[in-house]
């Protein structure tokens, strides 16, 4: 006998897909996806969930696995959210659907995903341990290393949501030792990260010859940094630390460049800057011939330089010699950088000698409060110079011209030493510096080329530099 017409109703309605994967029909489900595949990720009308939001919130533990293997046109969307933010690990979470769970997690599913309360899946997780009395799901999320830290919109944790009662306190513990893992987790990293980066960093100061007491400078700010950096990734809030803006005094070839290059990395490094870059720029580069033209290119550089080092060479060309000369628009330039120096975009180091740089420390009253660290790049004497010319034949890169080529053994360090010092005067050390080592080395090269014969085949006589042709390429450059 047939039932009465509401009945009959009720159960001629079509079933959606969405109704096979909360019922855990795999095989209507599979009809339905076959015929439409574009169903995969059809949204409800009334909760915008996908049919793996409704499988993860029954535990339909075929049809979540199902529809994760599932290969068609479309791929499963693992991240879909619905109206709420929630994504299915959220919707297994807050139902404590745990095979559901452990299945969306070995597939990869966001542990630290947000609903729109700010809520992750741990959160959702811990609100139906509570109510249920069954950690499992908190277990699994825990297991898989989710953050006991995490933050809702509220500002609280996982932690905060616990009241009073047997259950809580079972969570609470349970949460409380996971937390301490973590910060020990988290501790060790940290540890290994800085001991890494201050490795890197040393590697890179072992090719600045002399100068001791900047890398000694370097090394105890690449360690408050380091530091700093370890705090922050334990939890602990710190202040952070103000731009290092500079002033490197000293003459050209004393490794001012270098050692710039070298801070832009470590800078970088450690998340005081965004990017390693070094935008270096002369008086050329900042100032115009006419009137309102410095303004705009300045500005152009210092947006060119942002996120990384403003290198500003020669800066005390930017000062007239004379405070009459009304033409001058260095100092428009000057103030123009000096406007941008406490915005934390960039970090600007004024380079020059020592003498006329006085001029730029006192031509604005704001430069010493901005500039708070001064390094003075002495001369490099006759050995040091050896030793430059040792490191860069060492480390030479392919597409450089001595790329491929040695040094004879008799040239020691000691032999270089004294060749400089014979060969050339303090005065003329002193103005090249290290400048001297690379033009040195390639008439070298040229020397050694044209003392060779056509006939000579010895692999180690065609690419070996000897003391001789180290004189000849100095004695070139001092012609």
């Amino acid at each position: 006998m047939p039932g009465p017409p509401e009945h009959r109703l009720r159960s001629s309605k079509p079933v959606t897909i969405h109704g096979c994967a909360q019922s855990g029909d795999l095989v209507g489900l599979q009809k339905k996806l076959h015929e439409n595949p574009s169903l995969l990720n059809a949204r409800n009308a009334v909760m915008a969930q996908t049919p793996l939001h409704v499988a993860a919130g029954y535990n339909k533990v075929a049809i979540v696995k199902f529809l994760l293997d599932w290969k068609g046109p479309e791929e499963i969307e693992l991240e879909a959210k619905n109206m709420y933010g929630e994504t299915p690990l959220h919707m297994a979470a807050k139902n404590g659907c745990n095979e559901a769970a452990k299945l969306l997690l070995d597939r990869g599913a966001l542990l630290e995903a947000k609903a729109n309360n700010g809520m992750t899946p741990l959160h959702l997780a811990v609100w139906h341990s509570l109510r249920v009395e069954d950690c499992s799901t908190v277990k699994t999320l825990l297991k898989y290393n989710a953050d006991c830290n995490a933050v809702d919109k509220e500002g609280m944790t996982p932690l905060s949501h616990l009241s009073q009662g047997p259950n809580s306190e079972k969570l609470r513990v349970l949460l409380n030792w996971h937390l301490e893992e973590q910060r020990r987790r988290k501790a060790i990293e940290a540890c290994s990260e800085t001991k890494a980066k201050m490795a890197e960093l040393e590697e890179a100061l072992s090719n600045i010859v002399g100068l001791h007491d900047l890398k000694l400078q370097l090394r105890k700010w690449a360690k408050g940094m380091l530091l700093d950096e370890r705090r922050r990734a334990l939890g602990l809030k710190v202040s952070a630390r103000r731009p290092p803006h500079m002033a490197f005094l000293g003459n050209p070839g004393t490794g001012k460049t270098m050692v710039a290059r070298i801070l832009g990395r470590l800078l970088h490094m450690v998340g005081i800057l965004p990017t390693d870059k070094v935008t270096e720029v002369q008086r050329t580069d900042l100032v115009g011939e006419f009137v309102g033209h410095t303004g705009p290119k300045t500005r152009r550089k210092i947006k060119e330089a942002e996120g990384g080092i403003l290198f500003v060479d020669e800066a005390y060309r930017l000062i007239p010699m004379q405070k009459s000369d009304d033409k001058d628009y260095g100092l428009e330039a000057l103030e123009e950088i000096m406007s941008v120096m406490d915005s934390g975009k960039v970090v600007v180091i004024f380079a020059g000698y020592s003498e006329p740089m006085k001029r730029v420390i006192s031509s604005n009253e704001g430069f010493c409060r901005r500039v708070t660290k001064f390094f003075y790049f002495n001369d490099f004497n006759s050995k040091e110079l050896a030793e430059i010319t040792h490191l860069k034949m060492n480390n030479q890169p392919e597409d450089n011209m001595l790329y491929g080529f040695k040094l004879h053994p008799s040239c020691s360090i000691d032999a270089i030493a004294k060749l400089i010092e014979e060969v050339t005067t303090d005065k003329q050390r002193k103005e090249m510096n290290g400048g001297l080592v690379d033009p040195m080395l390639l008439n070298a090269r040229d020397n050694l080329d044209h003392r060779l014969d056509f006939d000579c085949i010895d692999t180690d006589d065609l690419t070996t530099i000897t003391k001789e042709d180290l004189d000849a390429g100095l004695r070139l450059i001092l012609q």
